[in-house]
């Protein structure tokens, strides 16, 4: 009953809770650190090695996990509407390729060109995650379109090993000369082994179990996933930002920190809008609306900062916009929620 309330508890004050860890990362990173060195060994699948750390297994058990959450019969429903899946799908993917290809434009006169560079690789490892688990939930919280929104999530995750490698080499083409090689590695890296193995496979096995599981064992169990879910993603967060945050500040760069929130803040809002303004293209009713908003502006950034952490360890602002990144798309969807919640008590009363 303790844990109960207490993941409860965490899961209405996560924003806070992520707010919290990256304040910590900056004073007390050894813990972090420590996350980050913790290995279990090497596997080789398809002749690449994989190292089986302590951040893979955690990134496994979010994607387990997000499969577990997934209720089949909804997502059965979204082919009725097909068109605003396929729609949805791809602005997430070509509207940040835009964006990004105008940040690097607009930034030329920025005096420091290399951490333009570090803001266009994390952009480019946020945009080319899958949609984020945890939208199905602010969509549910939000009285969304629970089927949109799974859909949305099923089908970019399992894309991902084919959609994320092709992006890394078209964010590439705008990066320079050692950046475009860095993000050809990503997509080397990151290809169908890395996401196959740490995303696809653990989401289609939660798949699984959750067919083998009855409806009540589901329900009883879903608290203690959320409070679960919630550990692994302060930890995994906290991990990786205490490699990049206190290096950041101790070399008071502030300004940097600066335009990167204002660029990663910039992307979110434009993702968001875009869904509104998807929403009125399609003619879609108000759940419908908040499931594609939150389905585009919310990424799978767990799995960017491990990929970031394990390929990109001596680029440690590389994973700075995808840290920003994970906070703002968080207050965000707390603040559509907040407006989407009083115009519903406005249109009761």
């Amino acid at each position: 009953m303790i844990l109960l309330s207490i993941s409860h508890f965490l899961h209405r004050h996560l924003l806070w809770f992520l707010i919290a860890a990256y304040i910590i990362a900056v004073f007390l990173p050894e813990a972090g650190l420590w996350i980050r060195s913790v290995s279990f060994g090497e596997i080789t699948l398809f002749q690449q090695k994989t190292n089986i750390s302590l951040l893979m297994l955690m990134l496994a058990t979010l994607m387990f996990n997000a499969g577990l959450g997934l209720k089949i019969s909804h997502l059965k429903n979204i082919l009725q509407k097909q068109y605003v899946l396929l729609a949805g799908l791809a602005a997430n993917l070509a509207i940040p390729i835009v964006y990004v290809f105008g940040i690097t434009i607009a930034m030329r006169l920025w005096y420091e060109p290399i951490e333009v560079q570090h803001i266009l690789v994390g952009l480019a490892l946020v945009a080319a995650m899958p949609i984020a688990g945890s939208s199905t939930a602010w969509a549910q919280n939000a009285n969304g379109n629970l089927a949109l929104s799974l859909g949305l999530v099923f089908f970019s995750t399992i894309l991902s090993p084919v959609v994320t490698p092709v992006a890394f080499h078209v964010f590439g083409e705008m990066a320079s000369e050692e950046y475009e090689a860095v993000l050809h590695g990503l997509a080397e890296y990151g290809s169908g082994t890395f996401l196959g193995l740490w995303v696809v496979f653990p989401s289609l096995l939660g798949i699984a179990v959750r067919l083998m599981v009855n409806e009540d064992s589901q329900t009883s169990n879903l608290p203690y996933l959320k409070f679960i879910n919630s550990i692994v993603l302060l930890l995994l967060n906290y991990s990786n930002a205490s490699v990049s945050l206190p290096q950041a500040m101790a070399e008071g760069d502030y300004d940097f920190l600066a335009i990167t929130l204002a660029i990663t803040a910039g992307l979110c809002c434009t993702l968001f809008a875009a869904g509104y303004g998807m929403s009125r293209f399609f003619k879609l009713d108000q759940a419908e609306r908040v499931s594609l908003m939150f389905g585009l502006g919310m990424n799978n950034n767990g799995t960017g900062l491990v990929l970031a952490s394990l390929a990109l360890s001596s680029y440690p602002n590389i994973m700075v916009p995808i840290i920003f990144y994970n906070l703002v798309q968080h207050i965000a969807a707390g603040t559509v929620q907040e407006i989407m919640s009083r115009r519903s008590n406005d249109l009761d009363a």
